[in-house]
């Protein structure tokens, strides 16, 4: 039977699990540690990953590829596809100021709610990008696009095409504070809105079915 192989890069660790497609069989496993904190260079994940799939023997003979991973955070590329600066992820609380003033901007929780179904917190990338605005204008000049951890790792393993080769699911966009479940799309707007007028790439977001 065919193998498939599940990656989990989480905040603490990657995990990647080889199994028989037909029989759910655990065939061979790895992990790989993360570095330790709330401001992360992403490519210590990518590391991390190619570790734990040398441990778990290889995707040489595996037929399809899944990979989940932290959710929220924020990760900042310029016009070549080069980090700008180590990513915020979900635990990192210094966006909590951001988060407070982009619910009034916007004219309190439940226009938020409205909009988007969420009401910015620290954890979510929008409130992340306020942060990048007020706190370090240079990069957020910089940035050309923003993604998730989870979405970074995944363009990575796909080739890195391009920034307009960066994909998303639903269920990650749903935790930026800038995509609506309801209409399918994202706002722009409060893109602009959390980055104070800068328009970066997002993620094109993959349909359910889509493979």
């Amino acid at each position: 039977m065919p193998l498939v192989a599940g990656v989990d890069s989480s905040t603490q660790a990657c995990k990647v699990v080889i199994r028989d497609a037909g029989t759910g069989e655990l065939v061979r496993q790895g992990r790989a540690a993360h570095p330790v904190g709330t401001e992360v260079d992403p490519r210590a994940w990518e590391a991390a990953l190619a570790d734990a799939l040398a441990e778990a023997g290889g995707l040489h003979d595996v037929s399809a590829l899944s990979v989940g991973g932290q959710q929220h955070g924020m990760v900042c590329l310029d016009d070549a596809g080069d980090v700008v600066r180590p990513a915020l992820l979900w635990n990192d609380t210094r966006s909590a100021g951001a988060a407070a003033d982009l619910v009034t901007e916007l004219g309190g929780g439940q226009a938020w709610a409205d909009a988007v179904g969420v009401v910015p917190v620290a954890s979510f990338t929008g409130s992340k990008l306020r942060w990048l605005a007020d706190a370090e204008p240079a990069n957020a000049d910089r940035t050309a696009a923003v993604c998730l951890p989870h979405d970074w790792l995944t363009w990575r393993l796909s080739g890195a095409a391009g920034l307009d080769s960066l994909v998303t699911d639903r269920s990650d966009a749903s935790g930026t504070a800038y995509w609506s479940a309801r209409t399918g799309e994202y706002r722009q707007d409060l893109v602009e809105l959390a980055l104070r007028g800068r328009s970066p790439r997002v993620p094109r977001v993959a349909r359910p079915d889509e493979r």
